[in-house]
């Protein structure tokens, strides 16, 4: 499997069981038959990008180039958290050349909500300094003889290794400072806002003349891990057996207050059921997965409850929030705050196998949210966020009607690792497997969204 591609589904052999018990279903554990690490795939060889300077329509002078986690050299570089941004600066110095210093790498970050000079916010602001005429100025040492003195001459060379910083401190409310993660870079077409990192080579000139500048956008992706789930679940991940619901794994679950599921049937008669949703824990989910969800339904007509347990009547969506307010230089109290809300992913649901519906009052659903590969991960930094929520919405079934109010909503994250140990199996039966998302993404400009292991 490719390093930076998603899990593949697979149809398990007995879709939706619930085993009875641990002890009569699971294999026997030793103290030698340990949970195992995947073994990770090999990784691919650093994409290579080059930028260059030319003046007229001769030889390039300035050439720069990166190496980064990138699919092709067409996409954007792209580097994961605790990646240094590697590469060389070459430079070739004719006499009369009169360069004062090139600075480099500067980079940056940018919350961008607008056009205006107050709508974009820097978080990030780091230089480095590679040349400068004056010999006690720092530099990055370069092998080439002409790098050495305090005039460049012939082909110079400088290597770059360049640490991106984690976190960020940025003032917050009340004159305090507060330590950020550094967000994904965000860019998507319909929503008002982006989160934007440029790296950048500036060579100074003597005189009059203008500064040359070397100028690309790229992309980040953080390193977000979720904790590892209920040993059980461990187990049944590794041994590609059936997912035990919140009954037989209590530890591997989270069961949300139950419900009232209100509405008419017939436009006349009132109904009412009681809907308890489980979400695994813990509720944070790695994106190019699944999101395991598990629903009671309790009445006392067994005919409703049959008509709102079918499994296109339970509508359980993932949605995100994308939030922020465009004046940058204003006080949280002083701006109105824009929200991106969009349904991201939506719940499948199935009938479990060992649900013989011996209790006339008391129907059972499995279900999963699959989550697409390029979903950005769960983050905040300064006036900006991006949160998610499970959503209860109203029943939609034949001859029932309710309002559109949602029933319940539950935040959960989404992260870009996997958690250590076995990967989570996706249970949905085959004719499920497409989950649809509304809307195109534009990602990284069109390039391809990393996935990390």
């Amino acid at each position: 499997m490719d390093a930076l591609s998603p899990p593949q589904y697979r149809r398990l052999s007995r879709q939706g069981q619930v085993p009875p018990s641990p002890a009569s279903e699971l294999p026997p554990y030793s103290r030698r038959h340990t949970l195992h690490q995947p073994v990770p795939a090999a990784r691919r060889e650093p994409t290579e990008h080059v930028f260059q300077l030319s003046e007229g329509k001769g030889k390039p002078w300035v050439t720069l180039k990166l190496r980064s986690s990138a699919k092709s050299s067409k996409s954007l570089p792209t580097f994961f958290e605790k990646e240094n941004i590697n590469g060389q600066l070459e430079l070739t110095a004719e006499r009369g050349d009169n360069i004062q210093a090139i600075t480099a790498i500067q980079l940056s970050g940018r919350i961008i909500s607008g056009a205006g000079s107050n709508d974009t916010f820097t978080f990030l602001n780091q230089t480095l300094p590679i040349w400068s005429k004056s010999l006690d100025s720092p530099r990055v040492p370069s092998p080439s003889e002409g790098a050495s003195s305090a005039k460049l001459l012939g082909h110079c060379v400088w290597p770059l290794s360049i640490p991106i910083p984690r976190t960020v401190e940025l003032p917050s409310g009340g004159g305090d400072v507060r330590s950020y993660r550094l967000p994904e870079t965000f860019l998507e077409r319909y929503t008002k806002v982006s989160i934007q990192y440029d790296l950048s080579i500036i060579i100074s000139r003597g005189g009059l003349r203008s500064d040359n500048v070397i100028k690309t956008a790229f992309g980040y992706v953080p390193s977000s891990r979720p904790e590892a789930p209920s040993i059980l679940r461990q187990l049944v991940y590794q041994e590609k057996l059936p997912l035990p619901g919140p009954s037989t794994d209590p530890e591997g679950w989270k069961t949300l207050r139950p419900v009232s599921a209100r509405g008419c049937m017939f436009k006349t008669r009132p109904v009412e059921a009681r809907c308890t949703l489980s979400l695994a824990k813990p509720l944070c989910y790695t994106r190019g997965s699944v999101l395991p969800c598990f629903v009671t339904l309790e009445g006392r007509e067994p005919a409703v409850l049959d008509v709102l347990s079918n499994p296109g009547s339970v509508v359980v969506k993932l949605r995100r929030r994308v939030r922020f307010y465009n004046q940058a230089t204003a006080t949280r109290r002083e701006v109105s705050w824009n929200e991106s809300v969009e349904d991201v992913g939506t719940a499948v649901w199935w009938q479990p196998a060992t649900d013989s519906q011996n209790n006339p009052y008391t129907r059972h659903l499995e279900g999963e949210i699959h989550l697409a590969k390029d979903l950005r991960p769960t983050c905040e930094i300064a006036h900006f966020s991006i949160s998610y929520f499970v959503v209860l919405c109203p029943f939609k079934a034949a001859n029932y009607s309710s309002d559109n109010a949602a029933l319940l909503s539950e935040p959960v994250e989404i992260a870009t690792m996997y958690a250590k140990g076995p990967r989570p199996n996706a249970y949905a039966p085959p004719a499920y497997d497409s989950a649809s998302r509304p809307g195109d993404d534009l990602c990284f400009n069109g390039s391809f969204v990393p996935h990390m292991h």
